[in-house]
């Protein structure tokens, strides 16, 4: 049951951000074979990064099913493309629940490789955050997370709320995966409708802002 449900999130976090990509893509008038880049981009790069650090096998360069996936995403997007007028919602919305899937895959990830809670809350936000990051650099934008909105804040959040859940509670696994994934897709959105963002602590100079 638990190996599934991890087989489970894995998919949804896949498709959610190869739809992400794919939305974002579109929004830049990219022709389809730029689409289906963007969005595989999108959906391996941050783990991609992680197998990096963690010197084990790229995890999609032996599994058919990941780029069937992102293939088979992408043209469904682009074909249903019409049906959506609101660009920025939808890229929203995917984008905010591949964060929370990706996130759990990448703590998971590390605790598998033994290494420490610490630093799995690290693999976390690289998993879930740096795929958005090479997206929004090929379609010259600043990445997400590089802006006011809380993005990696959200990860690292729900990543150790996780791990103290996993630690110091009696509930199941699957519902800790469940309420983390949940819970960082919540603050994404309380963050981006309510304005939080994280203090900062120098002036802004209005004569060097073109700088």
């Amino acid at each position: 049951m638990h190996e599934q449900f991890n087989f489970a999130i894995e998919v949804l976090g896949t498709i959610s951000f190869s739809m992400s990509g794919s939305f974002a893509a579109m929004q830049k008038r990219l022709d389809p074979f730029g689409v289906l880049i963007i969005a595989f981009v999108t959906s391996v790069g941050g783990g991609t990064v992680r197998d990096l650090l963690l010197d084990i096998p790229v995890f999609w360069m032996h599994d058919l099913l990941t780029c069937a996936l992102i293939i088979l995403t992408s043209i469904f997007t682009m074909i249903f493309k019409s049906l959506e007028k609101n660009f920025q919602v939808t890229l929203f919305i995917f984008d905010s629940f591949g964060l929370g899937l990706f996130t759990i895959i990448g703590i998971q990830k590390g605790l598998n490789a033994d290494i420490h809670p610490l630093i799995c809350v690290g693999l976390g936000t690289i998993t879930g955050c740096f795929g958005g990051i090479i997206r929004d650099i090929l379609l010259n934008r600043i990445p997400l997370i590089f802006r006011k909105e809380i993005y990696a804040t959200a990860c690292i959040v729900g990543g150790s709320i996780f791990l103290l859940l996993t630690k110091f509670t009696p509930l199941s696994f699957t519902v800790i995966q469940i309420f983390t994934i949940l819970l960082i897709v919540a603050i994404r959105t309380l963050a981006v409708k309510y304005h939080w963002q994280i203090p900062k602590f120098y002036g802004y100079d209005h004569n060097n802002s073109e700088m």
